[in-house]
């Protein structure tokens, strides 16, 4: 943490941050003494101590040193204003009320910077919005209502009704016949003449005559 300037060396800095190029000892000294009277061993001595808290550095110029600063008054103002703050138990009430003991111009000033620190940052991705639940689709009155049906225009008597147009009746499907299995014609058979069939069988059926008949002797 920076360590807050002595008077004096408050005094020095001033000049070399107002200045804003390098300085040497006595440059310094004649413009401190139109204030005060001052050695020029005290003004090197300061910026011999201000180069080893690492305020300023410098550059050696012949058997003198020319010193130039290291950080900006502003950097330095920002570091008391956070060191302050950090110390402090309840930040937030810290800075309202260091919002209080500001001037108009000191909050016009504030808020400017405000705006300079937030278009310098990147803008932050948007997050996705989470998809909600469906909506149902509205209705108008008129599609709710569902048309009337079509009636029959009604003729007067005497007058012929229009018939629509008369579909083509379908084509009878041509079915192709079943083929047929038929019989193979049955083979003739050879069967002997009935008359030397009947022969034979006519003499079976001729019954034997009786003992001593006349027709037994035949």
């Amino acid at each position: 943490m920076p360590r807050r300037l002595g008077d004096l060396e408050d005094a020095v800095m001033t000049r070399v941050w107002e200045w804003n190029r390098p300085v040497t000892v006595r440059e310094v000294l004649e413009d401190l003494q139109k204030e005060r009277s001052i050695a020029y061993t005290t003004v090197m001595t300061v910026l011999d101590n201000l180069h080893q808290k690492g305020w300023v550095r410098r550059e050696a110029e012949g058997r003198a040193y020319r010193y130039e600063a290291v950080s900006t008054r502003a950097a330095y103002s920002a570091a008391l204003m956070n060191e302050a703050w950090s110390v402090s138990d309840n930040p937030a009430a810290a800075l309202v009320a260091f919002f209080g003991m500001m001037s108009p111009e000191q909050r016009h000033a504030l808020r400017d910077a405000v705006r300079m620190v937030q278009a310098d940052e990147p803008a932050l991705p948007e997050e996705p919005t989470p998809p909600g639940p469906e909506q149902p689709a509205t209705v108008t009155p008129e599609e709710q209502i569902p048309p009337a049906p079509e009636q029959p225009a009604t003729s007067e008597p005497g007058e012929p009704v229009a018939s629509g147009p008369e579909e083509p009746a379908e084509p009878a499907s041509r079915e192709e016949p079943a083929p047929s299995r038929e019989e193979p014609a049955e083979r003739p058979s050879r069967e002997e003449p009935a008359a030397a069939r009947s022969e034979p069988a006519r003499a079976a059926q001729r019954p034997e005559p009786a003992p001593g008949s006349p027709d037994r002797g035949r």
